[in-house]
Order: structure tokens, then sequence, then C-alpha cells
């Protein structure tokens, strides 16, 4: 029987969480506008590389606001009644935020002087070891049939550097087409605070609350950098976003999955074996994020295999991630980037309420449906859909119907009252000559005009 959850409560915590959302939002909306700035000033402004997809040169650091929205969002949650709880009951805020420092000044960096990959790898397992020694760490693993396995200190700290680079790699792979990343780890986050705010305030589990912070944090940061990151994109996040975001989504994964014990959840379950069979759709997606972020840890598989098979690196970059093959299949940018968006939300939210009603043959009937519908869309790129006609005011240029206008004969431009008509002169001839020749060259010019 599968995990059902007491209904969301509805009150001031669910206002503390869309106040933090909003303040994170805007925070990181507000400065990414002065941020791009700086990074024009900077020289933060690579030039177009083979694999990229973008025609102009773009500034990066975009992950300079995302941090200040991070920070502004612990902030207000540290003044708010109803979380501020989180900060004096657990160190995982300041584990979180000092990791965030530490990856997102190794991003900041990177945008700026493209440091070696091998550099930032050891950068990423160094913030994961901080936000260890911090108590951010996997703790013990529900195990279906056997119950909670408890980690030595080694096993729990390897499991848990292991997590946050594989998860920060997978976001930084996936971040190549406008409003990609942003997009699918907001999706990400979404489905992380629905699963953690049900644990904290459906179950009273407190352990779940540090969690349910980092996601609503996380989506405000994309939301406020997403209107600037739209295809066409006016300044990208960079490694510092990137890898940013990745290592925030990895601290919800380690929080939620680490800290909350199924022993917690027997008493609505009956045991602790049935507790952590029943939890275990969501347990598990989110110990090794295989479901939640699917789509960027496929390819940063399929990256490494292909890599490797081709004798290069597996850090060198090239034009064979799963967006890039959406483009050559004959896709749009914006439609690549909707697709990639839907098979998030598919495997995420599916997964999500499979967890909950894991006994309900509806659930993975629809998610068949959706799936055929993803496959149906991949396999016609070229097909643009049309919004009716009375919808045509409400939806962009693209997708309203083209009307026909008669063909009107091409007429040359006048030059306005008061504006001189410039008429070249060949060489050798003088000036008085040149105005002398005037009058011809107009005849000239309309003859050749009527004709």
């Amino acid at each position: 029987m599968g995990l059902r959850w007491p209904a969301i409560p509805v009150g001031q915590p669910v206002r503390d969480y869309l106040l933090t959302l909003c303040v994170t939002a805007a925070v990181t909306y507000l400065l990414t506008g002065p941020v791009r700035k700086f990074a024009i000033a900077a020289g933060a402004m690579p030039e177009i590389r083979a694999r990229d997809v973008h025609r102009e040169p773009t500034p990066r650091l975009g992950g300079i606001a995302m941090f200040f929205g991070l920070c502004a969002g612990l902030l207000v949650a540290d003044h708010l009644t109803n979380l501020n709880s989180v900060f004096e009951l657990s160190n995982e805020p300041r584990a979180l935020l000092s990791g965030a420092a530490l990856i997102w000044l190794i991003g900041v960096l990177d945008d700026k002087f493209e440091i070696d990959a091998l550099i930032k790898l050891g950068g990423q397992m160094i913030a994961a070891g901080v936000m260890v020694m911090q108590g951010l760490t996997i703790l013990w693993l529900p195990i279906p049939g056997i119950g909670t396995v408890a980690l030595t200190q080694w096993q729990g700290t390897l499991l848990t550097v292991a997590l946050v680079v594989i998860t920060i790699n997978a976001v930084n792979f996936v971040d190549g087409l406008d409003g990609l990343a942003a997009g699918m780890v907001c999706i990400a986050a979404a489905a992380f605070f629905l699963y953690a705010y049900r644990i904290w305030y459906g179950f009273t589990i407190e352990a779940a609350a540090p969690a349910t912070l980092f996601a609503v944090i996380l989506m405000g940061m994309c939301l406020g950098f997403l209107p600037h990151n739209m295809h066409p994109a006016r300044i990208f996040m960079g490694d510092s976003g990137s890898m940013l975001i990745g290592l925030v989504l990895a601290a919800s994964a380690i929080s939620i999955t680490g800290q909350v014990d199924p022993d917690a959840l027997k008493i609505f379950e009956g045991s602790t074996r049935e507790a952590t069979h029943a939890a275990l759709p969501v347990f598990i997606p989110l110990l090794l994020p295989l479901t939640i972020i699917a789509i960027p840890v496929a390819d940063l598989v399929l990256a490494i295999v292909r890599r490797t098979w081709n004798g290069q690196s597996p850090f060198a970059a090239d034009r064979g991630h799963l967006h890039h093959r959406l483009l050559e299949i004959g896709h749009s940018h914006s439609r690549a980037v909707l697709i990639m968006y839907f098979w998030s939300a598919l495997i995420a939210f599916g997964t999500l309420a499979y967890s909950v009603h894991s006994a309900s043959m509806w659930i993975v009937l629809v998610i068949v449906a959706l799936s055929a519908i993803g496959l149906v869309l991949l396999l016609l790129p070229r097909f643009t859909p049309r919004a009716p006609r009375w919808a045509e005011a409400f939806v962009p240029p693209r997708y309203r119907r083209r009307k026909v206008e008669p063909v009107a004969a091409a007429a040359a431009p006048s030059p306005s009252y008061g504006e001189e008509e410039r008429v070249p002169v060949p060489a050798g001839v003088n000036g008085a000559t040149a105005l002398s020749a005037l009058p011809e060259l107009h005849d000239r010019r309309k003859a050749g005009t009527r004709g």
C-alpha cells in the first residue's frame, strides 16, 4: 500500500515559504541586470566556441545574482516565525551557505579565467567536504525489505561527496541552451518542496525542515534568473550559477534522504520495514537522484561514455549533449527547451505521484500516456502548433495563424524633406562637375526605378 500523506495544512507556514520564495526571486531578478553590466565591463564575455548554439557573445557571471538571492532567502527565513527554528535547531543552513560560497567563488573564477576542469572537480569535492564537516551528510539509508541501515562516518562522507559531485556536474552539463538548466532545476526543486513539505508539516518530522527551506529558496533563485535567461538570453548563469544550483539541489537531497529516519514513519505505517518500503519510490530517487534529475544524469553518463569511447577526456566539451541532438533533428531552440522541461516534469512529478499512491494503476497509465505524448513531440520536430483564433492575442506571434496579404509593387524609398540624398561620385570627378551632373543622375535613377 502506498504512503498516503495527510493533507497539507494551510496557514502561516505557507505564507512564510511564499514570502521567502518571492524575496529570493526578486533579489535575483533585480540584481541580474547590474550583474550583466558588470560582466560586460569585466570582460566575462568569451568568444563563441564550436559547441555553442548562440550567435553573439553573451556575458556570464549570472551566478553572482543567484548567490545573493540565496543569501537573501536565508536571511529572510531566519527572521520568520515558522522558519527560524531551522537555524536554531540545525546547522545545515550554515553548512549550505559555506559550501555554496566556496563553489560560487570557483565558478566566478572559471567564468572569467577558464580554470582547469580538474581544479573545478577538486573544488567541488572540497565544497562537499565543508558541508559534511558541518553536519550536512547522509547518516543512514532506507533499504527495502531490511529497514534503516546506519552508515559509518567514512561511508556517509564518501556517499555525500559523490552525490554532490554527480549533481553539480549533471546540472553543469545540461546548461547548454537558454533557460534549460534553470528551468529543469526549478522543476526538480518543486518536486523536492512538495515531498519535504508534506513530510515536515504532514508527519511533523522536524528533520525535513531544512530540505523544505532549501528547495523553496532554490525555486526562487531559478525563477528570478529565468526572465533574463530565456531565449534569446541576455546573460548566462555560467559555472558560477550552474554549479551553485547543482550544489543546493544536492544539499536538499542529502538533507531529506540522510536525515529523515524511516523509524519516524512507522507510527503511520505499522512498522519500520513497511514504512521504508512505502517511502522507497521517493527515498531512492532523492538518494541518487536518478529520477528527479534523470535527464541531466543521463546526459552526464552518455557524455562520459561518448568521450571515453572517442579517446577524449571525460571533461572535454563537445556538441553531443541531448539538447544538441534535439536541435540537429530539427527542433527549434525554444521547443528543445520545452521538450526537456516536459520530460523532467514527467519523471519528477510522476515519481512523486507514484510514491503517494503506488498501488493505483491510474498513476502508471497516466505516466505511460504522457510518455507517449512526449515521444510524439520528439518525432515531429517541424510541427508548429497553431492556437485558435480566439486565443491568438494571448500567445507569442509564432503560434498565430499567418495572414495572407496582397503583394504590393515595390517602390523605391524617397528621401524625406530636408534629407540629403547621397549620390556616388566617380573617382577623378571634382566637386563642381559632380554638382552639375546631379540633375542627370536623378533622371537616370527615376528612369531605372520606373523600368
